[in-house]
């Protein structure tokens, strides 16, 4: 017989707040068009990509994470105090440690939560809200604050055409607490190491010296092989994700794929034959693509502007490097 006494968490969990920072630079395609062979046209018609925002010096991944959480946090309707985990998901810290999850948890004034980060690239946000949902129903927190945030910038070779166009900066962030009723969906999740070398940064940093003649590492991708396996793949991972929670797709609200491409979302949306009652986030057109804090800035974005509303019912789907995936249902704060 155990001698552990048994943990009293919450019998669901639930996005209680979420908030977005955008950096103050807008970039349009023109400035890319400095350092490449391309056309406004074909990163449009390739992407759907019209500007992205870059970070200025000042805007860290701390920073702009400790504005999105302060956003969340509000939004939440509870104080830092109460914050009883700190998830960061990132592939643009560049410290392999302490984890900038610490530093964002001092700076939002969240006491001593459990603090780490986790590398899933554009999946990371829902590996984070699901991490978050069995903290909250095991009870090892009451509230945990996941946020997806990336510096694309300082990763994206401007001189590489597949590439240069794609990456912007921003930092998302929800709060996560009890809930009486399901609000975070069964997570569909999982990996294809098989594909690991389709998105990679193209130098270890073991393997980086500033005295050596290499550029610094950039993130580079097989673009067709990726928007091959994200067209045909991942609509499979959003039914499945569908079929968990136990609803169909005339059942949706809202659609929020992570903002890689809009080809890729809407070649999702068909796939999925998606109703037109469906709101759908196309955040990618002046956002770009950001990696983790991809979901929760388009998120922010649909509340913000009323495209979707409280209570909404939404499916949001993650996916990247490594290659990783996570999809999950959920209702919108």
């Amino acid at each position: 017989m155990s001698k552990i006494k048994p943990s009293q968490g919450a019998p669901y969990a639930r996005i209680m707040g979420v908030g977005g920072y955008r950096p103050t630079r807008v970039v349009p395609n023109e400035v890319i068009l400095e350092t490449i062979d391309s056309s406004d046209e074909w990163i449009r018609s390739r992407s759907g990509i019209a500007s992205r925002h870059w970070a200025s010096e000042e805007e860290t991944v701390a920073a702009m994470s400790v504005e999105a959480s302060g956003k969340a946090i509000a939004d939440a309707g509870i104080t830092p105090e109460e914050i009883g985990a700190v998830i960061v998901s990132t592939v643009s810290h560049f410290k392999q440690t302490p984890a900038i999850a610490t530093e964002i948890a001092h700076k939002v004034g969240a006491g001593k939560p459990a603090a780490f980060d986790i590398s899933a690239g554009c999946a990371g946000f829902g590996y984070g809200l699901t991490l978050a949902k069995g903290m909250i129903v095991e009870g090892s927190a009451d509230y945990v604050l996941v946020i997806g945030v990336e510096r694309l910038s300082d990763l994206t070779d401007l001189t590489d055409r597949a590439t240069a166009f794609l990456f912007g900066d921003g930092a998302g962030a929800v709060v996560v607490g009890p809930s009486k009723v399901p609000a975070i969906g069964p997570t569909v999740w999982g990996s294809e190491g098989d594909k690991s070398e389709t998105i990679k940064q193209t130098v270890a940093w073991d393997e980086f010296h500033a005295e050596r003649p290499e550029k610094f590492p950039a993130i580079t991708q097989e673009g067709q092989a990726v928007f091959r396996w994200a067209v045909f793949e991942m609509a499979k991972v959003a039914q499945q994700a569908l079929d968990a929670a136990g609803i169909t797709p005339e059942d949706l609200d809202v659609f929020i794929p992570h903002q890689a491409n809009m080809r890729i979302i809407d070649s999702m949306v068909k796939t999925l034959k998606l109703p037109e009652h469906v709101t759908v986030a196309r955040d990618v057109e002046t956002t770009g693509n950001t990696s983790a804090a991809s979901i929760p800035l388009a998120m922010e974005r649909l509340l913000a502007t009323g495209q979707a509303k409280s209570g909404d019912t939404a499916l949001v789907i993650g996916f990247g490097a490594g290659l990783v995936y996570a999809a999950t249902v959920v209702t919108l704060p």
